[in-house]
């Protein structure tokens, strides 16, 4: 019991929660303590031998072994030579440690370190060059050594798996320290997938949702995609449950999610349901489309700041964080979030809370057009709930290229045909003002420019208090907007062609895919340039090459050397050390088949009644 309070307070220090955190704390190296049959010079070497003689002169202890195969060897001590000289015997046998030199003919261990009896024929793990901190760890190994024994099978690793991982620990011969890496990473993935299956919550909802949703698709003027009916499918499912649900819908640029939050609707109805909207724009559009695509029994009204009551009782509410701050939001069954990530998690749960009814809560649908890697969701789905929108309705014709300064003129001939064909023209610049430490002109070195040379240039930013009115303008009457990120997700702009994407390597490929998403929205042939001084970025060249989404941010990973993980509400910034989620979609694959198929496993420590509250408060 005492051992184990040992271990319970190390896991506490280390944040540790499962018996694999523990076990993937690996040794750094091994101490081979058996016995060598031969010299091997320029190497450790683990000696039986007998003391022979032995001599002090200027401090320097100098004691010389007869070996077992007839051969001597000088030991040098230049440290604790009076306690080294009274631990070694005249005539005794003893064990030594050390690298094997050879001088002038001889061979020399300088300070060999004098082993016990019962340390040899191990090898030992060493976990840190800290010698303190590597006798805490082993001596806490040697304390879990059976509870790791009885209980790492509840890990979901097969025998093969936890034999190699266990003996990695405890070695009986050399092959046992030689890593398996996929054993590893298939370690790493289940542990991460039964920690994010422990923090999961269910609710009751309050109320289960049956509506119809038939009618409003087949009066659609255009047919669905397959990952849109699979989408609205899950959606319905959800929603007739006691349970209240918690999804997140993952759309590609484009993929059509506003008719799955309209057939969302539809489910719902005639109970109520309420959208939130990062912005003002976004939340008209979407009010815009709501009115021309639902029934008109269907009420639907949009709540902006000073928004009369009257307004609530509509069937579906279309809001931003105005919502927040009306205590008069009524209750209802179904919530939507869209952008969520362009919303902080205390907004999100405050919206949640407003509408909730006691212990009930509403079903909660989340809605994004920023892909994750596959290999993501699928860890994801162990949280919350995630669906996948890859299938465009169309096609789009976008043009990807790499340009740099001696390609401008060619581009501003590009940028008069396009306007000539009444088409629209963004550019993106990576600042509002001019800095030493960027090589790209700002909005406000390169807006003179383009105001001399065309007409209806329109200019904003994120700081930009005029920002939405000014790019509704710019919809209606623009030719040329000179921006910054501010568009990455927001307005649609149907006749925008053309995209400039100024200092192109210094953004992440999820955003860059985020403002080529902004060209093409109706099917007309697009273009994006992608305006550097590194022509030859290896990033750029890839990022070119695919329009989809999900490839693109597998790229993005892999670029980012892997790593981060979405824990349902931005990225986390847990770190893994051996699974690659750019590249080992097979491993999280089969490691969420195995937790999905057997039960949870039982939590650490739960039979000796302690630590059992750290997996109980969401701390993992």
């Amino acid at each position: 019991m005492n051992s184990l309070k040992n271990l319970e307070k190390f896991f506490k220090d280390k944040n540790y929660s499962t018996l694999l955190d523990f076990i993937l704390t690996l040794p750094i190296e091994y101490q081979d303590n058996r016995v060598s049959y031969k010299i091997i010079p320029n190497r450790q070497n683990t000696l039986r031998v007998k003391v022979l003689k032995k001599n002090i002169k200027n401090g320097i202890l100098r004691v010389y072994f007869q070996i077992s195969f007839k051969k001597i060897i000088t030991g040098i001590f230049f440290n604790a030579v009076n306690y080294y000289s009274k631990l070694l015997t005249v005539g005794e046998g003893v064990y030594i440690q050390g690298v094997v030199k050879s001088y002038r003919g001889f061979y020399q261990m300088v300070q060999p370190k004098i082993l016990q009896e019962n340390q040899i024929e191990q090898i030992v793990p060493i976990y840190s060059k800290d010698r303190r901190y590597n006798k805490l760890i082993r001596d806490l190994f040697k304390e879990a050594k059976e509870l790791l024994k009885n209980r790492l099978s509840e890990s979901k690793l097969n025998q093969e798996e936890m034999k190699k991982l266990y003996f990695l620990h405890y070695p009986r011969d050399i092959e046992d320290t030689k890593i398996d890496i996929k054993t590893l990473k298939m370690a790493e993935a289940l542990n991460h997938l039964e920690k994010l299956s422990k923090k999961r919550r269910d609710f009751e909802a309050i109320e289960s949702l049956k509506g119809d949703e038939n009618k409003f698709i087949e009066n659609l003027p255009f047919k669905l995609t397959n990952d849109q009916k699979k989408a609205i499918a899950d959606i319905k499912r959800d929603l007739a449950s006691t349970k209240a649900t918690r999804r997140l819908i993952i759309g590609d640029v484009g993929s059509g999610k506003t008719m799955v939050i309209l057939a969302s609707v539809m489910i719902a109805y005639p109970k109520k349901s309420i959208l939130m909207a990062p912005t003002s724009i976004l939340a008209i559009q979407l009010y815009q489309e709501a009115k021309k695509f639902l029934p008109k029994e269907v009420r639907v009204s949009l709540i902006k700041q000073g928004t009369n009551t009257k307004n609530l009782d509509a069937d579906f509410i279309i809001g931003t964080h105005a919502l927040l701050f009306r205590e008069d939001l009524p209750k209802a069954p179904l919530i939507m979030i869209d952008e969520q990530h362009r919303f902080g998690t205390k907004q999100r749960a405050l919206l949640e809370k407003l509408v909730s009814s006691k212990e009930k809560r509403p079903h909660f649908l989340q809605f994004s057009a920023t892909p994750i890697p596959r290999t993501q969701a699928m860890m994801l789905s162990r949280l919350i709930d995630v669906t996948l929108i890859e299938e465009i309705p169309f096609k789009k014709k976008i043009e990807t290229k790499i340009i740099g300064r001696a390609d401008f003129p060619k581009l501003l001939d590009k940028i008069k045909e396009e306007i000539s064909k009444n088409h629209q023209i963004l550019i993106v610049y990576p600042l509002v003002e001019e800095s030493k430490s960027v090589p790209y002109q700002s909005i406000d070195e390169g807006r003179a420019f383009w105001e001399s040379r065309f007409e209806k240039v329109y200019v904003t930013h994120g700081k930009d208090r005029d920002k939405e009115e000014i790019l509704l303008k710019f919809r209606e009457d623009g030719n040329i907007l000179l921006a910054t990120t501010v568009v990455e997700v927001g307005i649609s702009l149907p006749r925008l062609t053309l995209i400039v994407i100024v200092g192109a390597e210094r953004l992440g490929l999820a955003t860059l895919h985020q403002l080529r998403g902004r060209v093409g929205r109706v099917g007309l042939d697009s273009f994006c340039y992608l305006f550097t001084n590194d022509i030859e970025n290896r990033r750029l060249k890839a990022f070119c090459k695919t329009t989809n989404g999900f490839d693109i941010a597998k790229l993005d990973l892999k670029f980012r050397n892997a790593g981060d993980i979405l824990d349902g509400t931005i990225q986390s910034g847990v770190k893994f050390k051996w699974l690659n989620l750019a590249e080992d979609e097979d491993i999280i694959e089969e490691a969420k088949r195995r937790i999905s198929s057997q039960n949870s496993s039982k939590l650490i420590f739960k039979d000796y009644n302690i630590i059992s509250c750290s997996f109980d408060n969401g701390l993992i």
